[in-house]
């Protein structure tokens, strides 16, 4: 176990602060070299990886670019792929859309060996953060079926791309807001939230509601389904070779236009145009669309609190 993964997860015990910064100081930095990736990849070995799940943006005739609705397909509309913090991830994607979006950027999907090696980490763990399943590190515990919840479980073409689904509270949740689904290399959420296409028609890392039928975290691999097959759980991230981009790209920050609506018909859109509004509760008003949850708050503060709670109850095994 590195330092970083131990002044990160904590030891046994108290740890001072001052023992975690000098861990931190000390610890070995990952290999890299200047300017290899854009600011937005992770450098692995010799590849860039999306620092975050990807999202899109779509091209328009004029040149410009606006927001795309994570909870729609882009099947048949000009995109280009985005890794960036703090936005809902793009589902409803298969594989050759995900390329193609990948492509638009000057990017490409990642291979199946690159993907695996960027989210066990430099000590090539079962999970981004350890070998242990933690649960709430990531994006995986206790979230809602919304299949379950409005369909009664009926699993289709329809209903598992109905674009209310992900907009279902307890259910996806934006880029980066698991502060614990990291590694040394930096990248965020490759266990949970969506799964991720790579090039070899598998999809990776599990979704919100299962990381482990087909494998635990980082070896979790559905291999089922077409090339062409999206739902609700499919996303994707990118990966480039490094040294093949360039090093400060901004062009995803581009300005999208206000007032535009990015989703379905109907479905109210909040300032910033990367996901809806909070629904309406029964006294009509809104309610918050990403609630705090355990996945959402830091490692540091959920030592915090467990630590209080086994002050005042008997421990249990697991």
């Amino acid at each position: 176990m590195s330092p970083y993964t131990i002044a990160r997860r904590g030891l046994p015990g108290i740890v001072s602060t001052l023992a975690a910064a000098t861990a931190l100081l000390f610890a070995t930095p990952v290999k890299a070299s200047a300017g290899a990736c854009p600011r937005d990849m992770a450098l692995v070995d010799g590849s860039c990886v999306d620092k975050y799940e990807g999202s899109l943006v779509e091209l328009r005739e004029d040149g410009t670019e606006a927001p795309f609705s994570p909870y729609e397909t882009p099947v048949g509309r000009k995109v280009r792929a985005v890794s960036k913090p703090g936005v809902a991830p793009q589902a409803h994607i298969s594989m050759v859309e995900a390329q193609r979006a990948c492509k638009a950027s000057g990017k490409r999907l990642c291979h199946a060996k690159e993907w695996k090696a960027a989210c066990k980490g430099p000590e090539k763990t079962r999970y981004p953060y350890g070998n242990a399943h933690e649960p709430n590190a990531c994006v995986d515990t206790n979230r809602t079926s919304p299949v379950l919840k409005k369909y009664s479980g009926e699993h289709t073409a329809r209903t598992m791309n109905d674009p209310t689904l992900n907009q279902e509270p307890n259910t996806l949740e934006p880029t980066g807001a698991a502060a614990a689904c990291t590694n040394e290399y930096g990248v965020h959420d490759m266990v949970g939230n969506v799964h991720e296409w790579t090039d070899d028609s598998a999809f990776r890392g599990g979704y919100y509601l299962d990381t482990k039928i087909n494998g635990e975290g980082c070896d979790y691999t559905t291999t089922a389904h077409s090339a062409v097959y999206y739902d609700y759980s499919t996303g994707f991230r990118c990966c480039a070779d490094a040294g093949t981009l360039p090093a400060e790209d901004d062009s995803e920050t581009a300005p999208a236009p206000k007032n535009e609506s990015i989703l379905p018909t109907g479905t109210p859109v909040d300032a910033a145009g990367t996901r809806p509004t909070a629904p309406l509760g029964d006294d009509g008003a809104p309610r918050a669309w990403m609630r705090p949850s355990a996945a959402t708050i830091s490692s540091p503060e959920r030592r915090r609190r467990a630590v209080s709670r086994d002050r005042a109850l008997p421990a249990i095994d697991d």
